[in-house]
C-alpha cells in the first residue's frame, strides 16, 4: 500500500464543490488545520467551462484540490437526466484536473462513487474490480464520467508523476443533503417523507422498490475525515474505498429513519419503481490499513441528519 507523509499545514487547499454536502464537510473538516481554505462561487466559475476553470486556476493556483464538486441525485434523477449527469460529470473532472496539473498543484484528490463497481461484482466490492462487468443501467453515464475521472488521476499521476489519488465514498449523508421529492438520494427521500407524514398524520407511507437491495451509509463527516487523512497519508494509483464495511436492508433502513424521524405509520413498499443494484457494499480493508475508520454510528448519524433537516427548515410543512 503506497504511503507516503504529506503537509496540509500552510498550504492553499481549493475545494470544488464546497456548496454541495461533500464539499461542505470537506470545508467543515479543514476548518481543523492550518491551512488557506479556498473556494469559488459556481456564478464566477462554472466548473463545466474550461476558458474560465483554467484562467482562475492560473490566477489562484491552489496547491492542494479536493474534487469534490459533481452533478449528482437518486436513481431517478441518474436515469432520467442521463445526459446531463454524463457530459456535466466528465467536464468537471477533465477541465479541474487539467488545471491543476498545468499549475502544478502538489496534490489532488478526486472523489468517485460507490456507483462505478459493475452491478454483479462480488460483494463486498473491492477497488480491483472497476471496469471488470457491466455497470447497473440506472445510473451507468454517471458512473462512466466518474470512471474517467478515475482514470484521469491515474494517467496524469503515470505520465506527469503527479500527486493524484482517487478515493470512492459509499452512499452519503449529513448536513447539507439535497432533499427534493424526486431527485435524491434515499436517506434524504426517506427523511423529508416520513416527516412530512408525521405532520400531516399519514397513515401510510410508500417506499420506492422492494425494500430488498441492501445499502452502506457513511456519515459524510466521517468521509470528510476520511479525506483529510488520505490526503496527509496516502500516495498511489489505487483507488480506496470510504466506507463503513457494514450494510443493511432498505427496508430495515427505512424502519430506523421513521422511528429516528417519530413517524408512528405504516411502511410499504412500491415494487413498480426500481431498486438499483441489489448490493453495494464497500470492501474497506485498504483504508482500515491506512489507519482509518468511521466513528459515527448509523443511528447517531441519522439523528444528527434529521436535526440539521429540521434546523435547515429546507422544505416547510404544507
Amino acid at each position: 500500500m503506497a504511503s507516503a507523509p504529506f503537509e496540509l499545514k500552510g498550504k492553499s487547499v481549493y475545494v470544488a464543490g464546497h456548496r454541495g454536502m461533500v464539499g461542505a464537510a470537506l470545508a467543515r473538516r479543514l476548518a481543523r488545520e492550518d491551512v488557506k481554505l479556498v473556494t469559488v462561487e459556481r456564478r464566477d466559475v462554472d466548473l463545466c467551462n474550461q476558458a474560465a476553470v483554467f484562467d482562475w486556476f492560473a490566477r489562484v493556483r491552489p496547491q492542494v484540490v479536493f474534487l469534490a464538486a459533481a452533478k449528482v441525485g437518486g436513481i431517478f434523477a441518474n436515469n432520467t437526466l442521463r445526459a446531463e449527469f454524463i457530459y456535466d460529470n466528465i467536464a468537471i473532472a477533465a477541465n479541474v484536473i487539467h488545471a491543476a496539473h498545468l499549475n502544478r498543484a502538489e496534490k489532488l484528490m478526486f472523489l468517485g462513487s460507490s456507483c462505478i463497481y459493475p452491478k454483479l461484482a462480488p460483494q463486498p466490492l473491492r477497488e480491483d474490480t472497476v471496469l471488470t462487468g457491466p455497470l447497473e443501467p440506472t445510473n451507468e453515464p454517471y458512473a462512466i464520467a466518474k470512471i474517467a475521472g478515475i482514470k484521469m488521476a491515474e494517467a496524469y499521476r503515470g505520465q506527469y508523476g503527479s500527486d493524484f489519488i482517487s478515493v470512492m465514498p459509499t452512499n452519503l449523508y449529513g448536513p447539507g443533503d439535497n432533499y427534493h421529492p424526486e431527485l435524491s438520494h434515499v436517506v434524504a427521500a426517506l427523511i423529508r417523507r416520513f416527516h412530512e407524514a408525521k405532520l400531516s398524520g399519514a397513515k401510510n407511507v410508500v417506499v420506492w422498490g422492494t425494500g430488498t437491495p441492501r445499502r452502506e451509509f457513511l456519515y459524510v463527516d466521517d468521509m470528510a475525515d476520511a479525506c483529510v487523512h488520505l490526503m496527509k497519508t496516502y500516495s498511489g494509483a489505487d483507488l480506496i474505498n470510504i466506507g463503513t464495511g457494514e450494510d443493511i436492508a432498505i427496508a430495515e433502513f427505512a424502519h430506523v429513519v421513521a422511528e429516528i424521524v417519530g413517524y408512528r405509520g405504516e411502511i410499504s413498499f412500491d415494487s413498480s419503481r426500481p431498486d438499483g443494484t441489489p448490493r453495494k457494499l464497500l470492501d474497506v480493508s485498504r483504508l482500515d490499513k491506512l489507519g482509518w475508520r468511521a466513528t459515527t454510528s448509523l443511528h447517531d448519524g441519522l439523528k444528527k441528519a434529521y436535526a440539521a433537516y429540521q434546523a435547515a427548515t429546507i422544505v416547510p410543512a404544507q
